[in-house]
């Protein structure tokens, strides 16, 4: 029986491994990877305290902090999914292998996974001039041509993020009209380096060994451009990894876990969650490790208290 079970191994799992770890709290850490979304990434350079650091490096170094703290309170279960939970008088996880684990609080942190663009050339040309991530990313790409893809509040932020530093911004969205917030829309395309336009279809990424363009079609017109870009930045939804939770925590429509943002306390009594599985408002590493943290407290006062 344990204290506390920590479900994930990216930046909010391994702040909160940490910070249980020197608690003294009884702990497993389930993971199947380490590190999170930003595995895929070149060159992070938003990393507090690291100026620039690879998405490898990045999970390798939160494997290996994690790791220091095993030993009689803290175990880690690596290379595992969590496949489901139950609840009664303690949470149950069941992970992939089909065994089940006890303990008298859980933190969920698995995090999501970005919506791929499913164009030819996506693939290929991911980190090599196409990201999903302009915080992280968005910097490298100053001075130059860049387009986003999608239409909601996401796009144009990243839109307005990237116009600080870029040449131009052309933003495209399939749909007939925008979904981001219409204030939002008029300030963004108030700008004069930028460009946005509705009924755009991305059909291939172009370039040779570095992205070089984007082709589209318009799907009213049937028109089909060429933008010469060297920058992609796609922003077309998250899927929070969460199915695995079935019932036992309240998710909103997006299927993110919904958290009381002072404590991060889901519907579940004995349950917290952390980073970018929530409906929290922003997501990315640090504030994934700082909801992480917040919560783990909440967790040591709880667990200590009743």
């Amino acid at each position: 029986m344990h204290d506390l079970i920590i479900v994930g191994g990216g930046p909010a799992g391994a702040a909160a491994a940490v910070y249980a770890a020197r608690k003294q709290l009884r702990t497993l850490l389930i993971t199947h990877e380490w590190g999170g979304q930003s595995t895929v990434s070149g060159d992070i350079q938003n990393w507090i305290g690291t100026p620039s650091i690879s998405g490898t490096e990045l999970a390798a170094s939160l494997k290996k902090h994690v790791e220091s703290y095993q030993g009689d309170f803290f175990a880690i279960l690596a290379s595992v999914h969590a496949a489901s939970i139950e609840t009664n008088d303690c949470v149950r996880v069941t992970d992939a292998a089909g065994m089940v684990h006890e303990a008298a609080a859980l933190l969920i942190a698995t995090g999501a996974n970005r919506k791929k663009l499913d164009i030819p050339g996506a693939q290929k040309f991911d980190q090599k001039g196409l990201t999903y991530c302009a915080s992280c990313d968005g910097p490298l790409f100053t001075g130059q041509d860049v387009v986003v893809i999608g239409g909601g509040n996401a796009g144009f932020e990243t839109a307005a993020q990237l116009l600080a530093y870029t040449k131009s911004v052309t933003l495209l969205d399939r749909g007939a009209h925008f979904k981001a917030d219409e204030i939002t829309v008029q300030k963004v395309i108030a700008h004069p380096h930028m460009k946005a336009f509705n009924n755009a279809e991305p059909l291939e990424v172009l370039g040779e060994k570095f992205v070089s363009g984007l082709a589209w079609k318009n799907t009213v017109t049937g028109e089909e451009s060429r933008l010469p870009v060297t920058g992609i930045f796609v922003e077309i939804g998250l899927v929070p990894n969460t199915a695995w939770t079935g019932t036992v925590v309240e998710k909103n429509h997006l299927g993110q876990v919904v958290v009381e943002p002072r404590t991060q306390k889901t519907s579940h009594p004995r349950i917290w969650a952390a980073g970018d599985c929530t409906d929290s408002l922003y997501h990315q590493n640090n504030i994934a490790a700082g909801d992480a943290v917040r919560a783990l407290e909440d967790i040591y006062k709880t667990l200590k208290t009743t």
